[in-house]
């Protein structure tokens, strides 16, 4: 089984233009809140802000088969970590500029702006995470039929 780490290394080898620091560090903040059976499916990293010229904020983002997760280790102690179930999922949008661009992840509780992301990869991520979240969303929908019938 790969790690968060092994993931986001081939994104970046696949991707080196995408900004992201202390790969490691965010990783295992990830891999930390990983529950019992959960597996990562596609990670990568981006900026978790709207700002394009603040690349201090890097993180990891873990699509797993339960979840998306957002890893940011402080710098000095500490870490922030976002988890957006399936059920809480609402849209994403991509943004692209002249070499890189950005993804808004929209859930019933928050948005997520993950920006500085090489422009070649959005398209990878976005079908990455749409596409599980459109499958996962079914399920949902039809467990909720089936309780209100």
């Amino acid at each position: 089984m790969e790690t968060v780490y092994e993931h986001v290394l081939q994104f970046k080898k696949k991707y080196p233009l995408t900004i992201g620091w202390r790969l490691k560090k965010n990783s295992h903040i990830v891999e930390k809140h990983l529950n019992p059976g959960e597996k990562v499916l596609y990670a990568f990293i981006a900026q978790k802000n709207d700002n394009p010229l603040n690349i201090l904020s890097s993180a990891v983002v873990a699509l797993t088969n339960k979840r998306l997760l957002v890893g940011r280790k402080r710098v000095i102690f500490g870490y922030f970590l976002n988890a957006i179930t399936p059920d809480m999922f609402n849209d994403l949008e991509v943004s692209s500029g002249i070499i890189w661009g950005k993804i808004y992840i929209n859930s019933v509780k928050e948005n997520v702006t993950l920006s500085n992301i090489t422009k070649g990869a959005l398209s990878e991520i976005e079908t990455a995470i749409s596409s599980y979240m459109m499958e996962e969303k079914k399920k949902y929908v039809s467990t909720t039929q089936k309780n209100k019938s």
